[in-house]
């Protein structure tokens, strides 16, 4: 285990149904609910949870391959169903997809080569989300002061 293994970050409303959350080191990204119009492009809850999946699993991934080739495509689709039944709301049906394309030059084939090792690693043992959403793990929630 790590010395320092805390992860934390502070979400804050900014506006009705809008969010900021900033992590330790002063990063931050702006959220909220989707309207119903459909006009708003900001991230839900449920895109930001797709986003780190596919995120995690993207940064294992590229450490792995790049040393050997810079790709010339990268991109990793997450899609998974909402749902609501007797056991509340949840996602279910978690697909990630890499497409990854490496130029003809040296490195490439060690790259491609790599690629389905990675991938199989970072889902099996390196991504911290997509671990903890297969292993599971309680969430406490509190009121602060109450």
């Amino acid at each position: 285990m790590s010395e320092h293994s805390e992860r934390s970050v502070v979400v804050e409303r900014t506006s009705s149904g809008q969010f900021t959350a900033t992590n330790a080191r002063g990063g931050s990204i702006s959220f909220g609910t989707s309207s119903e119009s459909g006009q708003d492009t900001g991230f839900t809850p449920v895109e930001l949870f797709l986003a780190a999946i596919g995120g995690c699993g993207a940064v294992d991934v590229d450490i792995a391959t790049s040393r050997h080739a810079e790709p010339t495509r990268f991109s990793v689709t997450v899609v998974g169903d909402k749902v609501s039944d007797d056991l509340g709301n949840r996602m279910t049906n978690l697909k990630v997809s890499f497409t990854v394309d490496f130029p003809d030059d040296e490195g490439a084939e060690r790259a491609r080569a790599i690629l389905p090792r990675a991938v199989k690693a970072s889902h099996d043992r390196l991504c911290t989300v997509s671990r903890t959403v297969e292993i599971g793990a309680p969430v406490t929630t509190t009121v602060a002061d109450a």
